[in-house]
C-alpha cells in the first residue's frame, strides 16, 4: 500500500496475519517502486497468488451496477435528483451511475476528485496534467485507470485536502457520523452542487469509516501540523 496510508489501516491488516509492503506515493505509476508495480511483482513471484487489479477490472464497476445502484434506487423509491461520489478506482460511481441513469436519464451523476489527481482535468480536456501528491486516501488517481466509465459521469468537482478533512470532522461533531476523508470529500462536493437541487434529493455515498484515521485528520495535532497555515480556525484552536 502507499506510504500515505494511515497506521490504523496497516495495523488492521497485520492483525489479520498479512504481511504489509509499503511503497512510496511520490513516484510515477509506471515506476517499479510504485505500489501498483510492487503488487504486480509480488503476485507474479508468489505461487497461487491472485492480483485483482481493482483499478482496471471491469467487474469492479459491474458489482456496483448489480448491487449498490439497485439498493440506492430501491431505498430512495426512485426519487433521486443527483448522485455524488468520490472517484478512486471509478468502479462505484461508474456502476451506480450507469444503473441510475438507466432508471432515469435525468439523474445527475457528480464525481468528486482531490486536487492533485488526474480525473478532473481529463474529464474536461481529454488530457491530464502531471499528478501531485495529496493527503486524502481512497480517491483520486495518478494515471488513467480503466475501471472508470466517464460516460456514466455528468460532471466532476475538485476538492482540497483541507475541505475534505474539515467536512469529515464537522460531520462527526454535528451528526455523530465518524466517516473518513473521502466521505468528507463527497459531502463537500454535494454541498457545492446543492443550490442547483433545492428541495430535491441528493444521494451522497460515504465509503469509509473515520476509525481508520484517528491518528491523522481526527487528531488536532496532525491537522495543525499539516494545515494550520491554510486554516485560521485550526491555528487559533492550537493557540
Amino acid at each position: 500500500m502507499p506510504d500515505k496510508m494511515s497506521t490504523e489501516k496497516i495495523n488492521r491488516i497485520k492483525a489479520l496475519g498479512a504481511a504489509v509492503v509499503v511503497a512510496p506515493t511520490n513516484v510515477p505509476a509506471e515506476s517499479p517502486k510504485s505500489y501498483y508495480s510492487v503488487a504486480r511483482r509480488i503476485a507474479r513471484d508468489t505461487p497461487n497468488a491472485i492480483y485483482f487489479d481493482q483499478y482496471n477490472n471491469a467487474l469492479n464497476r459491474e458489482a456496483h451496477y448489480r448491487t449498490t445502484g439497485p439498493e440506492i434506487w430501491r431505498q430512495c423509491e426512485g426519487d433521486i435528483a443527483a448522485f455524488v461520489c468520490g472517484i478512486g478506482t471509478g468502479g462505484t460511481i461508474s456502476g451506480v451511475g450507469r444503473f441510475l441513469k438507466e432508471q432515469n436519464p435525468a439523474v445527475e451523476v457528480v464525481g468528486v476528485d482531490p486536487v492533485g489527481s488526474i480525473f478532473y482535468d481529463y474529464c474536461y480536456t481529454g488530457r491530464y496534467k502531471n499528478p501531485n501528491t495529496y493527503h486524502v486516501e481512497g480517491i483520486g488517481e495518478d494515471y488513467l485507470v480503466t475501471a472508470v466509465d466517464f460516460s456514466a459521469i455528468d460532471s466532476i468537482v475538485q476538492v482540497t485536502d483541507r475541505d475534505s478533512f474539515e467536512t469529515a470532522r464537522k460531520v462527526a461533531r454535528t451528526e455523530g457520523i465518524l466517516c473518513g476523508g473521502s466521505s468528507g470529500s463527497a459531502l463537500w462536493g454535494a454541498i457545492e452542487i446543492a443550490p442547483r437541487f433545492a428541495g430535491r434529493n441528493i444521494v451522497v455515498l460515504f465509503p469509509d469509516s473515520g476509525a481508520m484515521y484517528l491518528s491523522k485528520f481526527f487528531d488536532d495535532a496532525w491537522m495543525t501540523e499539516n494545515f494550520a497555515a491554510e486554516c485560521p480556525a485550526i491555528a487559533e484552536a492550537a493557540e
